[in-house]
Protein backbone atom coordinates (compact mmCIF):
# COMPACT_ATOMS: atom_id res chain seq x y z
CA UNK A 1 0.00 0.00 0.00
CA UNK A 2 2.68 2.58 0.99
CA UNK A 3 4.21 2.10 -2.92
CA UNK A 4 0.62 2.79 -4.22
CA UNK A 5 0.78 6.07 -2.17
CA UNK A 6 4.02 6.94 -2.92
CA UNK A 7 3.46 6.32 -7.20
CA UNK A 8 0.52 8.06 -6.54
CA UNK A 9 1.63 11.32 -5.27
CA UNK A 10 4.40 10.83 -7.88
CA UNK A 11 2.39 10.75 -10.38
CA UNK A 12 0.13 13.41 -9.09
CA UNK A 13 3.10 16.00 -8.53
CA UNK A 14 3.87 15.63 -12.54
CA UNK A 15 0.55 16.10 -13.59
CA UNK A 16 0.00 19.29 -12.00
CA UNK A 17 3.47 20.16 -13.08
CA UNK A 18 3.00 20.41 -16.45
CA UNK A 19 -0.98 20.12 -16.98
CA UNK A 20 -0.36 16.75 -18.37
CA UNK A 21 1.35 13.58 -18.58
CA UNK A 22 -0.63 11.65 -15.51
CA UNK A 23 -2.01 8.76 -17.74
CA UNK A 24 0.95 8.62 -19.92
CA UNK A 25 2.99 8.03 -16.65
CA UNK A 26 0.59 6.19 -14.92
CA UNK A 27 0.76 2.45 -16.56
CA UNK A 28 4.63 2.69 -16.60
CA UNK A 29 5.09 3.18 -13.23
CA UNK A 30 2.54 1.12 -11.93
CA UNK A 31 3.95 -1.52 -14.04
CA UNK A 32 7.51 -1.08 -13.07
CA UNK A 33 6.29 -0.01 -9.19
CA UNK A 34 3.80 -2.86 -8.66
CA UNK A 35 5.00 -5.62 -11.21
CA UNK A 36 1.73 -5.80 -13.00
CA UNK A 37 0.93 -6.50 -16.64
CA UNK A 38 -0.22 -3.30 -18.66
CA UNK A 39 -3.46 -5.46 -18.97
CA UNK A 40 -3.81 -4.99 -14.71
CA UNK A 41 -2.36 -1.44 -15.04
CA UNK A 42 -4.43 0.08 -17.31
CA UNK A 43 -7.78 0.51 -15.73
CA UNK A 44 -6.58 1.53 -12.48
CA UNK A 45 -4.59 4.29 -14.13
CA UNK A 46 -7.64 5.11 -16.28
CA UNK A 47 -9.64 5.18 -12.86
CA UNK A 48 -7.62 7.28 -11.35
CA UNK A 49 -6.68 9.74 -14.36
CA UNK A 50 -10.33 10.11 -14.92
CA UNK A 51 -10.63 11.37 -10.95
CA UNK A 52 -7.72 13.97 -11.41
CA UNK A 53 -9.04 15.38 -14.47
CA UNK A 54 -12.59 15.56 -13.56
CA UNK A 55 -10.96 17.98 -10.34
CA UNK A 56 -9.27 19.64 -13.02
CA UNK A 57 -12.52 19.94 -15.07
CA UNK A 58 -14.65 21.62 -11.96
CA UNK A 59 -12.02 24.48 -11.68
CA UNK A 60 -12.89 25.03 -15.65
CA UNK A 61 -16.24 24.94 -15.21
CA UNK A 62 -16.22 27.41 -12.42
CA UNK A 63 -14.04 30.14 -14.91
CA UNK A 64 -16.30 28.99 -17.87
CA UNK A 65 -13.66 27.86 -20.08
CA UNK A 66 -14.72 24.26 -20.18
CA UNK A 67 -16.78 24.07 -24.16
CA UNK A 68 -19.01 21.42 -22.68
CA UNK A 69 -21.10 20.76 -25.88
CA UNK A 70 -17.87 20.31 -27.96
CA UNK A 71 -16.31 17.59 -25.12
CA UNK A 72 -19.84 15.98 -24.95
CA UNK A 73 -19.57 15.32 -28.45
CA UNK A 74 -16.22 14.29 -28.80
CA UNK A 75 -17.01 11.77 -25.40
CA UNK A 76 -20.27 10.60 -27.68
CA UNK A 77 -17.79 8.79 -29.87
CA UNK A 78 -15.14 8.17 -28.10
CA UNK A 79 -16.49 6.20 -25.48
CA UNK A 80 -17.79 3.62 -27.46
CA UNK A 81 -14.30 3.34 -29.20
CA UNK A 82 -12.74 2.65 -25.96
CA UNK A 83 -14.52 -0.79 -26.20
CA UNK A 84 -12.65 -2.03 -29.66
CA UNK A 85 -9.67 -0.53 -27.82
CA UNK A 86 -9.67 -2.61 -24.87
CA UNK A 87 -11.00 -5.88 -26.88
CA UNK A 88 -7.36 -5.03 -29.12
CA UNK A 89 -5.36 -4.48 -25.62
CA UNK A 90 -6.41 -8.24 -24.35
CA UNK A 91 -5.83 -9.76 -27.98
CA UNK A 92 -2.52 -8.11 -28.72
CA UNK A 93 0.96 -10.11 -26.86
CA UNK A 94 1.99 -7.99 -23.49
CA UNK A 95 5.33 -7.15 -25.40
CA UNK A 96 3.73 -5.50 -28.37
CA UNK A 97 1.64 -3.64 -26.09
CA UNK A 98 4.83 -2.46 -24.41
CA UNK A 99 6.29 -1.41 -27.29
CA UNK A 100 3.49 0.44 -28.80
CA UNK A 101 3.68 2.39 -25.79
CA UNK A 102 7.23 3.49 -25.68
CA UNK A 103 7.01 4.60 -29.13
CA UNK A 104 4.09 6.48 -27.55
CA UNK A 105 6.16 7.97 -24.67
CA UNK A 106 9.07 8.37 -27.28
CA UNK A 107 6.37 11.20 -29.64
CA UNK A 108 5.14 12.84 -27.18
CA UNK A 109 8.88 13.31 -25.18
CA UNK A 110 9.65 14.64 -28.39
CA UNK A 111 6.82 17.23 -28.59
CA UNK A 112 7.55 18.46 -24.94
CA UNK A 113 11.42 18.68 -25.99
CA UNK A 114 10.44 21.07 -29.44
CA UNK A 115 7.92 23.05 -27.25
CA UNK A 116 10.50 24.20 -24.87
CA UNK A 117 13.05 25.28 -27.41
CA UNK A 118 10.22 27.44 -28.73
CA UNK A 119 10.48 30.89 -27.55
CA UNK A 120 6.52 31.98 -28.25
CA UNK A 121 3.36 30.21 -28.96
CA UNK A 122 3.29 31.78 -32.82
CA UNK A 123 1.23 29.19 -34.34
CA UNK A 124 1.99 28.44 -38.61
CA UNK A 125 -1.73 26.14 -38.21
CA UNK A 126 -3.99 29.11 -38.65
CA UNK A 127 -4.88 27.52 -42.22
CA UNK A 128 -5.58 24.21 -40.78
CA UNK A 129 -8.27 26.09 -37.83
CA UNK A 130 -11.23 24.47 -39.41
CA UNK A 131 -13.29 24.39 -36.27
CA UNK A 132 -14.35 28.12 -36.04
CA UNK A 133 -15.64 30.05 -32.89
CA UNK A 134 -17.96 33.10 -32.44
CA UNK A 135 -15.99 35.66 -31.19
CA UNK A 136 -18.64 36.83 -29.34
CA UNK A 137 -19.63 34.16 -27.55
CA UNK A 138 -16.76 32.37 -27.59
CA UNK A 139 -18.69 28.89 -28.50
CA UNK A 140 -18.07 26.49 -31.13
CA UNK A 141 -19.55 27.90 -34.91
CA UNK A 142 -21.31 23.89 -35.43
CA UNK A 143 -20.52 22.90 -38.90
CA UNK A 144 -20.18 19.18 -40.67
CA UNK A 145 -16.44 19.75 -41.12
CA UNK A 146 -16.49 20.73 -37.38
CA UNK A 147 -18.62 18.16 -36.43
CA UNK A 148 -16.50 15.73 -38.07
CA UNK A 149 -13.06 17.21 -36.94
CA UNK A 150 -13.93 17.11 -33.29
CA UNK A 151 -15.59 13.46 -33.54
CA UNK A 152 -12.52 12.21 -34.88
CA UNK A 153 -10.42 14.19 -32.20
CA UNK A 154 -12.55 11.57 -29.50
CA UNK A 155 -12.77 8.64 -31.61
CA UNK A 156 -9.09 8.73 -31.82
CA UNK A 157 -8.59 9.74 -27.69
CA UNK A 158 -10.94 6.88 -27.02
CA UNK A 159 -9.29 4.23 -28.60
CA UNK A 160 -6.16 4.99 -27.32
CA UNK A 161 -8.23 5.58 -24.19
CA UNK A 162 -8.89 1.50 -24.06
CA UNK A 163 -5.76 0.42 -25.73
CA UNK A 164 -3.37 1.80 -23.00
CA UNK A 165 -5.17 3.14 -20.32
CA UNK A 166 -4.07 6.68 -20.87
CA UNK A 167 -6.14 10.22 -20.44
CA UNK A 168 -5.27 11.14 -24.00
CA UNK A 169 -5.00 14.92 -23.15
CA UNK A 170 -1.59 14.58 -25.38
CA UNK A 171 -3.75 13.74 -28.54
CA UNK A 172 -6.90 16.13 -27.41
CA UNK A 173 -4.86 19.72 -26.97
CA UNK A 174 -2.28 19.85 -29.53
CA UNK A 175 -5.30 18.37 -31.93
CA UNK A 176 -7.66 20.94 -30.99
CA UNK A 177 -5.29 23.81 -30.89
CA UNK A 178 -3.95 22.63 -34.73
CA UNK A 179 -7.75 22.31 -35.95
CA UNK A 180 -10.20 24.53 -33.94
CA UNK A 181 -9.80 28.27 -32.85
CA UNK A 182 -10.56 27.86 -29.34
CA UNK A 183 -7.82 29.56 -26.50
CA UNK A 184 -5.64 27.22 -24.71
CA UNK A 185 -6.95 27.53 -21.73
CA UNK A 186 -10.37 26.71 -23.28
CA UNK A 187 -8.56 23.69 -25.18
CA UNK A 188 -6.73 22.92 -21.25
CA UNK A 189 -10.50 22.89 -20.17
CA UNK A 190 -12.31 21.57 -21.76
CA UNK A 191 -9.67 18.54 -22.81
CA UNK A 192 -9.60 17.48 -19.21
CA UNK A 193 -13.63 17.25 -19.14
CA UNK A 194 -13.48 14.84 -22.47
CA UNK A 195 -10.74 12.60 -20.34
CA UNK A 196 -13.10 12.63 -17.20
CA UNK A 197 -16.15 11.79 -19.53
CA UNK A 198 -14.09 9.40 -21.89
CA UNK A 199 -12.10 7.60 -18.89
CA UNK A 200 -14.96 7.06 -17.07
CA UNK A 201 -16.52 5.58 -19.99
CA UNK A 202 -13.54 3.42 -20.35
CA UNK A 203 -13.77 2.05 -16.87
CA UNK A 204 -17.32 1.11 -17.13
CA UNK A 205 -16.17 -0.59 -20.01
CA UNK A 206 -14.08 -2.78 -18.46
CA UNK A 207 -16.01 -3.30 -15.29
CA UNK A 208 -18.75 -4.48 -17.51
CA UNK A 209 -16.21 -6.70 -19.59
CA UNK A 210 -15.23 -8.46 -16.30
CA UNK A 211 -11.82 -6.38 -14.91
CA UNK A 212 -11.65 -6.41 -11.52
CA UNK A 213 -10.00 -3.17 -10.12
CA UNK A 214 -8.32 -3.63 -6.65
CA UNK A 215 -10.70 -1.59 -4.71
CA UNK A 216 -8.01 -0.39 -2.24
CA UNK A 217 -5.21 -0.06 -4.31
CA UNK A 218 -6.83 1.89 -6.59
CA UNK A 219 -8.94 4.10 -3.76
CA UNK A 220 -5.44 5.11 -2.31
CA UNK A 221 -3.46 5.59 -5.73
CA UNK A 222 -6.57 7.92 -6.52
CA UNK A 223 -5.83 10.49 -3.33
CA UNK A 224 -2.46 10.08 -3.20
CA UNK A 225 -2.55 11.15 -6.87
CA UNK A 226 -5.55 14.51 -6.48
CA UNK A 227 -2.79 15.56 -3.83
CA UNK A 228 0.10 15.35 -5.53
CA UNK A 229 -1.00 17.28 -8.24
CA UNK A 230 -2.22 19.95 -5.74
CA UNK A 231 1.04 20.09 -4.67
CA UNK A 232 2.85 20.04 -8.46
CA UNK A 233 0.69 23.18 -8.88
CA UNK A 234 2.08 25.06 -6.46
CA UNK A 235 5.12 24.15 -6.73
CA UNK A 236 5.17 25.27 -10.81
CA UNK A 237 5.12 28.77 -10.07
CA UNK A 238 8.52 28.69 -9.24
CA UNK A 239 9.54 27.13 -12.24
CA UNK A 240 9.73 28.59 -15.88
CA UNK A 241 7.48 26.90 -19.05
CA UNK A 242 10.74 25.68 -20.79
CA UNK A 243 12.23 23.70 -17.80
CA UNK A 244 9.17 21.80 -17.03
CA UNK A 245 8.56 20.79 -20.46
CA UNK A 246 12.16 19.86 -21.04
CA UNK A 247 12.47 17.77 -17.56
CA UNK A 248 9.27 16.33 -18.70
CA UNK A 249 10.68 15.46 -21.77
CA UNK A 250 14.02 13.80 -20.42
CA UNK A 251 11.52 11.81 -17.77
CA UNK A 252 9.19 10.38 -20.92
CA UNK A 253 12.31 9.59 -22.52
CA UNK A 254 14.21 7.40 -19.68
CA UNK A 255 10.62 5.74 -18.90
CA UNK A 256 10.47 5.07 -22.66
CA UNK A 257 13.56 3.35 -22.61
CA UNK A 258 12.49 1.24 -19.74
CA UNK A 259 9.73 -0.05 -21.34
CA UNK A 260 11.22 -0.81 -24.34
CA UNK A 261 13.67 -2.55 -22.66
CA UNK A 262 10.28 -4.47 -21.14
CA UNK A 263 8.97 -5.42 -24.10
CA UNK A 264 12.74 -7.05 -25.19
CA UNK A 265 12.45 -8.97 -22.14
CA UNK A 266 8.59 -9.88 -22.95
CA UNK A 267 9.55 -10.92 -26.50
CA UNK A 268 11.83 -13.21 -25.26
CA UNK A 269 9.56 -15.22 -22.32
CA UNK A 270 7.00 -15.56 -25.28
Amino acid sequence: MGMVLVLGVLIGAIMGLTGAGGGILAVPVLVAGMHWSMQQAAPVALFAVASGAAVGAFDGFRHRLVRYKAAAWMALWGIPMTRLGQHLAHVLSQYILLGVFSLLMMMVSWRFYRQSLQKDNVSDDDNLRLALINEETGRFIWTPISALILAGIGMLTGSMTGLLGVGGGFLIVPLMKRFTQLSLPGIVATSLFVIALVGSGGVVNSLLAGVELPLYETAAFVAAMISGMLLGRGFSRKLQPWQVQRGFALLLSAVSAYMFYKAIISYGNF
